[in-house]
């Protein structure tokens, strides 16, 4: 922060509304290179200027830094003033609205930037749509595969595998002997693998 700007926030306690046309006449003499004028208009609209940013970042320690670069670009900027384009107050609020609004976007598009790195650096460990597809042709494959067994067989893959009885359960359930019910998990196990085309 330069000298001036150093002073100016030593001496801005509560400011009175200037009289019209002074801060005008202030910005004038700050182009000349015043410093007590700049320090008195200073007092003036650091608060508003703050206030502007603050409303528009919403982050207090951003919002002071911004609202300090704007005074900054007043002191360095009061030539390019002109009091035929509107008032001074309205001209260093529409700097500080403008500075706020550059640093939003220049965090959004830093934020932006990150975030398509991050993206990029992703590696995927699968495909979740392919593997979807994948879950569902097999799923499909299976239940086809089901419907070539025998009733009897796919009675005792269905309650032996799908719903975890043992073979003695499953014997009980159909009504029939183990070493039937063995017989039919056995036969159609091996036409499930053939239609399935697992290796055996």
């Amino acid at each position: 922060m330069s000298e001036v700007c150093m002073r100016a926030v030593a001496r801005s306690e509560d400011p009175a509304a200037p009289a019209p046309g002074a801060l005008e006449t202030m910005l004038v003499r700050v182009a000349r290179g015043d410093q007590e004028a700049f320090e008195s208009l200073y007092t003036v609209v650091a608060g508003p200027v703050l206030g502007l940013v603050r409303r528009v970042l919403r982050d207090p320690a951003q919002s002071e830094e911004v609202a300090q670069e704007v005074l900054v670009e007043v002191w360095r900027t009061a030539a390019r003033f002109d009091p035929r384009q509107g008032g001074a107050m309205a001209w260093v609020m529409t700097m500080a609205h403008r500075r706020a609004v550059d640093r939003v976007r220049s965090a959004q598009a830093s934020a932006d930037r990150e975030h398509r790195a991050a993206l990029r650096d992703r590696t995927p460990e699968f495909d979740e749509v392919a593997e979807q597809v994948e879950r569902r042709l097999e799923r499909e494959q299976v239940r086809r595969c089901m419907g070539s067994l025998t009733e009897l067989q796919r009675e005792s893959v269905v309650l032996a595998y799908y719903r975890g009885r043992t073979y003695r359960e499953t014997a009980d359930l159909l009504g029939v002997a183990l070493g039937t019910v063995k017989t039919r998990l056995r036969d159609g196990l091996i036409r499930l693998r053939d239609c399935l085309g697992v290796a055996a």
